[in-house]
């Protein structure tokens, strides 16, 4: 009967995430923490332990309070996370026509420029940023630009990371000020009136394609960075993001495309900027 159980649990595990998306993993990591959360307050009423039972109801309701959170956040239900088959192959555009001949790479020296004759910048942090540790020049860039009267911000999207909250977190332990970081629905508004926005890491959070209906992830909301005069976006290459789509962001005529490591990236623009 043990290894029954073992062999049960481990189909199940497996069954359960198999067809998930890459997109909507997190969403899924918060679901089995949740669960994690109910074994434990079971395994409580069998041995009738109130701390496991505590415990284990704390963490279980807080893992699906966090789950319902992130799939309300990106405009999907629960069960179409986990039977919607969301991240597979889709028949949209391909890379290529896409990106085809449109895209236009820039300088750190380029960019630097731009942010010195702006008004107003907003900067917008994805995953890309964490990964690459980008967060300390970040703050940096951003101290030089306020120095020059250049008012900045910052635009988090709900689920930019792998948590939502990830980005305050990132950016807090950098001692940026909480009132800089807005929330999408009151940022958005805002893009129209913006001279320049820095696009860190981020891919999904700011694909135009969640406007088309017809579109993998249509319906999720996304940050309109494409309204502001110049959108630059710092990013490796063209590869796409967790839902696997190209980004016509990328092909915009008001976008320019930064093609480095973050953190080097964003190293690179502290210099130029304390240079132009």
């Amino acid at each position: 009967m043990y290894w029954i159980l073992v062999f049960g649990g481990l189909l199940l595990g497996v069954l359960l995430v198999i067809g998930i998306g890459g997109a909507d993993m997190p969403v899924v990591i918060s679901l089995l923490n949740s669960y994690s959360g109910l074994a434990a307050a079971a395994t409580g009423f069998v041995l009738s332990n109130t701390v496991l039972i505590i415990s284990g109801s704390l963490v279980g309701a807080s893992g699906l309070i966090l789950t319902a959170i992130m799939t309300k956040a990106m405009n999907r239900s629960l069960r179409n996370v986990l039977f919607g088959g969301f991240g597979g192959a889709t028949d949209g555009p391909s890379d290529d026509d896409v990106y085809g001949g449109k895209v236009k790479s820039t300088s750190a020296d380029e960019v630097a420029m731009l942010l010195k004759n702006a008004r107003r910048v907003v900067i917008v942090p994805g995953y890309g940023l964490a990964v690459a540790r980008a967060s300390g020049p970040t703050r940096v860039l951003t101290e030089l630009m306020e120095q020059d009267d250049i008012e900045v911000a910052f635009g988090i999207h709900p689920v930019a990371g792998r948590m939502p909250g990830h980005m305050n977190v990132l950016l807090a332990e950098e001692n940026i000020a909480y009132e800089k970081l807005i929330e999408l629905d009151t940022i958005n508004p805002t893009f129209a009136q913006t001279d320049v926005v820095l696009v860190l890491g981020a891919n999904d959070v700011v694909n135009p394609l969640a406007r088309d209906p017809k579109s993998a992830i249509a319906g999720m909301p996304i940050l309109d960075v494409d309204k502001a005069a110049v959108c630059v976006v710092v990013k490796r290459s063209l590869s796409p993001g967790f839902a696997g789509i190209p980004n016509p962001l990328f092909a915009n005529e008001n976008t320019l495309m930064l093609f480095a490591d973050g953190k080097q990236a964003m190293d690179d623009l502290v210099t130029a900027y304390k240079e132009a």
